[in-house]
């Protein structure tokens, strides 16, 4: 890329696109790099859920070297705020509490008790009028008289034989539905997985075998009363025809039991034929209209174009961020006609390498966490199985997009928490992607040696206090207007002092800023600055002799006023040139350069160009320093962003520490970042590294909130207030032991305890609605497990989501 001759010069100016940190990657197509090595948790089941599994989650991104049409093609249906959309299945319906394990097997004995002494009774001929119906629906000549008289003929006998077949499927029916015997298979048995449920099956179809062969179960003779009276009795001449009736009768009894253990799918997996499982996650088959044919540019009349792309993506010479990148460059060039036939011409001679990124690079060097480009989502954990989260999120992932960021992200946790590996981190690296498909700006800012990146990842690393950076930081904003350049210069240098007014400050670096710039035609440089805030007389009188030479004398009047101030009461000055004095160590010499030949990279650069930029901090030697850099850096943000005219791009800034950064009017600044696409997260290792009195109005303009395991009650009691209370339903029940009188009704109750395992009580239940915290102090700082995290999103629209507990895997 054309350096523009400011080689060899530390910076690049606002309206330049600097060049890439490292040279260009090579020009072979390249592809996606697969997801940090270990488990995808995506791929596991829900930890605790195994009665109610939620949706399976797929690969986020394509593999490797495949094409990526299928990827491409996979749905993602709208949802609710911080939803992981990538192919995204519903769970199922919510499933009422079960019984407990004892009363199930009771009942289930029980019920099993009551059906064998039923069809003892029965065989017996205990129960009367018993075969009163089979009398009723056939010829009086088969029965001998009387209601309980039996049968006269062979025909009675074979008609009393079915008739007992078809009672006894009936008794075991009834006797499977009321002891629950399908909920006792599926809870000890099914659950318990393959080889046991097959051998268990196994074992109850040998059981059955063993008594329908034996006519302990009426199943054999019934059946060849029904085959003889249909075929005659001649067909049992055959000794053929009878194995064969034998051989579907075996077959018959064993077919349930092969379904209820799945045999076919344990034969076919230990043979390693085993059909893929269907995914609720499958891609949709190609079609005219689908996303990988690109529809867009066949109905702008574009076939060629569409047609190329199309066989890139399946060859596999495209990746994700190709795919994302084209598409927004389609997006914006229909908005201008006349860039349409440009870019299909590119198309045609580049394929997926048209309307690069100006770095040229078309990927990142390697991915840390599970991104899907097309959506901007980058996937941060997923939703634990737990009371505090609605039944529909639990297990369900969780991510993070533009449409959150943009209304800015608090987070707040202890060292080692894991908010840079697994929030900050992620969140560098999905606005890093979607740089280079030409739809954001990120600005992350960290301690030197902070796990951001790394530097070919970005497309300027500004490393303040080392030599051997290769960019600078304008201090000023690159502004060339004193009043605006001050304004901010003040909320970095002093912003955070209490007891000094940041407008006084501003108009105090207004005087000194806007005559030296006339005179100079460039803003002071550090040294200097600090010497006319301490007044020192050589250099105001040298300012004053070069305003006199070029005859400024509005800027000579400005002068004055800040020579009859200096020294007066409640004077910034002095507070000022101490602040200063911070950027005035040998450190950062050659560093903040103002003069005409210096271009140190401007904030500005990140509302016109889609750059990636990370800025390193000397916090080990110069705390303090990179304390006021942080400060000056959100500052220059908030104000340059919502000063800008075209919002198309959307730009982010990332603190990895912003204690003491936070002013008043840098939260002001973040409040209006939302309406101009734009946002910011900030990380904190407590709210106290914020003013006292910004507390509230901090939590209050952002609108995404992450609260991180192991901070204090004093934290968790301000979350508490910020996310509010939801109105919930209690029950409040009161027991009373029964205590009974008869000896009939004592063992009534005493078989009752038997069966439950409680004494028998009467319940006095009161219901009612009452407000509760979502969640309390206490459970912040102490109910949220290691690698967790509550996380309350809030998109630009004003659609809301509760706070929810997550487990980060970022």
């Amino acid at each position: 890329m054309d350096d523009d001759g400011t080689r060899g010069v530390r910076g690049s100016s606002a309206d330049r696109v600097p060049g890439p940190a490292l040279p260009p990657p090579p020009t072979a197509p390249p592809r996606v790099p697969a997801p940090a090595a270990g488990p995808d948790p995506a791929a596991t089941p829900v930890e605790q859920r195994p009665t109610r599994p939620g949706p399976a989650s797929p690969a986020e991104q394509p593999v490797p070297g495949a094409p990526v049409d299928a990827w491409l093609r996979t749905p993602r249906p709208p949802q609710e705020p911080g939803v992981w959309r990538y192919g995204y299945t519903p769970p199922p319906p919510e499933e009422p509490e079960g019984v407990s394990n004892r009363s199930l097997l009771v009942g289930a004995l029980i019920s099993l008790l009551s059906a064998l002494l039923l069809w003892s009774l029965w065989r017996n001929g205990y129960l009367p009028y018993r075969l009163v119906p089979l009398k009723l629906f056939t010829p009086g000549e088969w029965w001998n008289p009387g209601t309980s008289g039996g049968p006269r003929t062979i025909e009675g006998s074979d008609a009393l034989t079915v008739y007992e077949a078809i009672l006894f499927g009936l008794l075991a029916y009834g006797c499977g539905r009321i002891g629950n015997f399908s909920e006792l298979f599926r809870r000890h048995v099914a659950d318990r997985g393959q080889p046991f449920l097959a051998l268990a099956a196994a074992a109850a179809a040998g059981l059955t075998q063993l008594l329908v062969w034996k006519e302990a179960l009426p199943v054999v003779r019934p059946v060849l009363v029904l085959v003889a009276s249909v075929a005659g009795g001649e067909i049992y001449q055959s000794q053929t025809v009878v194995n064969v009736i034998y051989a579907v009768i075996a077959a018959a009894v064993l077919h349930p039991f092969a379904r209820l253990g799945r045999w076919r799918e344990l034969i076919a997996a230990r043979r390693g034929t085993a059909a893929p499982a269907p995914s609720g996650t499958a891609a949709a088959p190609a079609t005219a209209t689908s996303a990988d044919q690109w529809p867009e540019l066949r109905t702008a009349g574009w076939t060629d174009a569409a047609d190329t792309l199309t066989a890139e993506a399946r060859t596999g010479r495209m990746n994700d961020v190709d795919v994302a990148r084209l598409r927004h460059a389609w997006a914006l060039a229909t908005r201008r006609p006349d860039r349409l036939a440009p870019l299909a011409e590119a198309v045609l001679r580049t394929g997926g390498a048209a309307a690069l990124h100006p770095s040229g690079h078309r990927d990142l060097p390697r991915r840390g966490a599970r991104h899907d480009v097309l959506t901007g989502q980058v996937r941060i954990g997923r939703c634990a199985d737990d009371p505090h989260n609605p039944y529909v999120r639990r297990g369900t992932g969780l991510a993070l997009e533009p449409a959150l960021l943009g209304t800015s992200l608090l987070a707040v946790g202890p060292p080692g928490a894991g908010k840079t590996a697994r929030l900050i981190r992620p969140v560098v690296e999905a606005l890093a992607l979607r740089a280079l498909a030409g739809q954001a700006a990120v600005l992350a800012v960290g301690g030197a040696g902070a796990p951001l990146g790394p530097d070919d990842a970005f497309d300027v690393v500004v490393r303040l206090g080392h030599p051997g950076s290769a960019h600078d930081i304008d201090l000023y904003g690159g502004t060339t207007d004193p009043d605006e350049a001050a304004a901010v210069l003040a909320e970095g240098l002093v912003g955070d002092v209490g007891s000094l007014d940041s407008r006084r400050a501003a108009t105090v670096l207004a005087q000194l800023l806007g005559p030296y710039r006339a005179a100079h035609g460039h803003f002071p440089s550090v040294p200097e600055l600090r010497e006319l805030l301490d007044g020192t007389p050589a250099a105001l009188a040298g300012l004053r002799a070069s305003l006199e030479t070029a005859g400024h004398h509005a800027m000579l009047r400005e002068l004055d006023a800040r020579s009859r101030q200096a020294g007066g009461p409640g004077d910034p000055a002095p507070a000022l040139a101490d602040r200063v004095a911070l950027l005035d160590r040998p450190a950062f010499t050659g560093f903040f350069a103002t003069g005409p030949d210096a271009r140190p990279f401007s904030l500005r650069a990140l509302g016109q160009h889609p750059l990636r930029v990370r800025v390193d901090l000397p916090e080990r030697g110069h705390a303090e320093a990179s304390r006021l850099l942080t400060r000056l850096l959100l500052a220059q943000f908030t104000a340059i962003t919502a000063a800008r005219t075209d919002t198309t791009l959307f730009a982010c800034l990332v603190l990895d520490d912003a204690t003491h950064a936070v002013t008043a009017e840098t939260v002001r600044g973040i409040r209006r970042l939302r309406s101009v696409n734009a946002g910011a997260v900030l990380a904190l290792r407590t709210v106290d590294d914020v003013p006292e009195t910004l507390h509230t109005p901090l939590l209050g303009a952002v609108g995404c909130t992450a609260a991180f395991s192991g901070i204090t009650t004093w934290d968790g009691k301000r979350f508490a207030e910020a996310w509010g209370k939801e109105w919930v339903e209690t029950r409040e029940v009161a027991q009373h032991t029964v205590f009974a009188d008869q000896p009939f009704t004592r063992a009534l109750h005493a078989l009752r305890k038997l069966v439950t395992g409680k004494a028998v009580t009467t319940d006095a239940v009161t219901v009612r609605q009452v407000e509760r915290e979502r969640w309390s102090a206490s459970e912040l700082a102490y109910a949220v497990p290691a690698g967790h995290a509550v996380l309350s999103l809030t998109t630009v629209q004003g659609e809301h989501a509760p706070p929810l507990l997550v487990h980060l895997d970022g």
